[in-house]
């Protein structure tokens, strides 16, 4: 267990010196450097309650790569996801919205974090709507499948394998989602909300059709399997973005100082990495028949409350417990199945 959280437990240590470091610099007290170091550490635990239905989606296309684009994912994808989502994100956000260029948007983080915090947060209608559209489809989709044939919550996704034979209708569904809850906000917002979600959906839209793009390349052995891997990176990567919307935003709740962010959710992000790597090399998802439904319906959850936090404001615990039930129950019956089942059965099942 140890081996694949080796590389976790470094990164953090060196971001809490980084973190006292910053404490220090700010307070030069240890009462102001102990703090810093709690907001830290409180916000990394609340990017890993947040993202362990994250890390059960991502097991599950990281498990279909070759070993040396799941390393990347672990090494380039981590600083994509620290630099990238963590400081670049919202930093462009404050660049378009305040119309200054990247480094006055640094400056401006850096010196006054009020008014840097009050921007970001200005723009959560555009993050709220793309965020939980992208989410809503990767979970939509997993069930409207027509291959789908094992099924967790029996009665509602057998019905939703069932549509799946009508094209596009996770769309469909999504568009009138965001139609509806674009009438609760003011014209002016709600034009925003629609837009943003309509490029969450094209986003999704274009990251599996770079995908299929590349996989129809296949015949070209050695060259078809790196271009699939980085198919499957591209996709991972947009998918970790799109679950730290909520994270980058609801950070501000506990400091506006972008550094303190940066640290906490950085020690998160490699933590769910590395749950994800030991998903993979264990075989969690194949042991467990119905952890995979419950992160599927658990970024549904996740993208519904990104879209309606549009027009109202849920706590972020809400979030965090919500995917938490839904992943803890999927896990009990994926238990109590097994219980049930005889080995010989269980092997016959998961081969349907």
């Amino acid at each position: 267990m140890l081996k694949f959280f080796r590389g976790s437990i470094l990164f953090t240590i060196v971001c809490l010196v980084l973190a006292a470091w910053v404490g220090w610099a700010r307070y030069h007290s240890i009462e102001g450097t102990l703090e810093i170091l709690w907001v830290v550490a409180v916000l990394s635990v609340l990017e890993v309650s947040l993202s362990f239905d994250n890390a059960v989606v991502n097991a599950k296309v990281l498990g279909e790569l070759e070993p040396v684009w799941q390393k990347r994912f672990l090494t380039w994808g981590m600083l994509i996801a620290v630099f990238g989502m963590r400081i670049a994100f919202p930093l462009a956000i404050v660049a378009i919205a305040a119309g200054i260029g990247p480094i006055e948007a640094l400056q401006l983080s850096l010196s006054r974090p009020e008014e840097y915090e009050r921007i970001v947060s200005g723009a959560h209608v555009s993050i709220a709507g793309f965020g939980g559209a992208f989410l809503s489809l990767v979970g939509l989709r997993f069930f409207f499948d027509s291959d789908k044939h094992i099924h967790w919550i029996e009665m509602v996704e057998r019905q939703l394998t069932r549509f799946s034979e009508i094209d596009a209708i996770e769309i469909g569904v999504l568009l009138l989602a965001l139609y509806g809850i674009s009438t609760m906000l003011p014209a002016e917002e709600a034009l925003t909300f629609f837009k943003a979600g309509i490029l969450g959906i094209v986003a999704h839209v274009a990251v599996e059709g770079i995908g299929t793009m590349l996989e129809m390349q296949e015949n070209e052995a050695a060259v078809g399997v790196a271009r699939s891997g980085l198919a499957g990176f591209i996709y991972l990567n947009v998918l970790d973005a799109s679950f730290s919307f909520d994270g980058v935003i609801g950070a501000f709740a506990l400091s506006n100082n972008m550094l303190v962010i940066a640290l906490g959710l950085s020690i998160g992000a490699m933590f769910v990495r590395s749950m994800t790597i030991m998903l993979v090399q264990k075989g969690t998802l194949a042991e467990y028949r119905y952890l995979e439904h419950g992160a599927f319906w658990a970024i549904i959850a996740l993208g519904v409350i990104m879209l309606f936090s549009a027009r109202f404001e849920i706590p972020e615990a809400v979030t965090g417990l919500l995917g938490a039930v839904l992943i803890a129950a999927s896990l009990l019956w994926s238990v109590r199945y097994k219980r049930r089942m005889p080995e010989a059965e269980l092997d016959v099942a998961f081969m349907e």
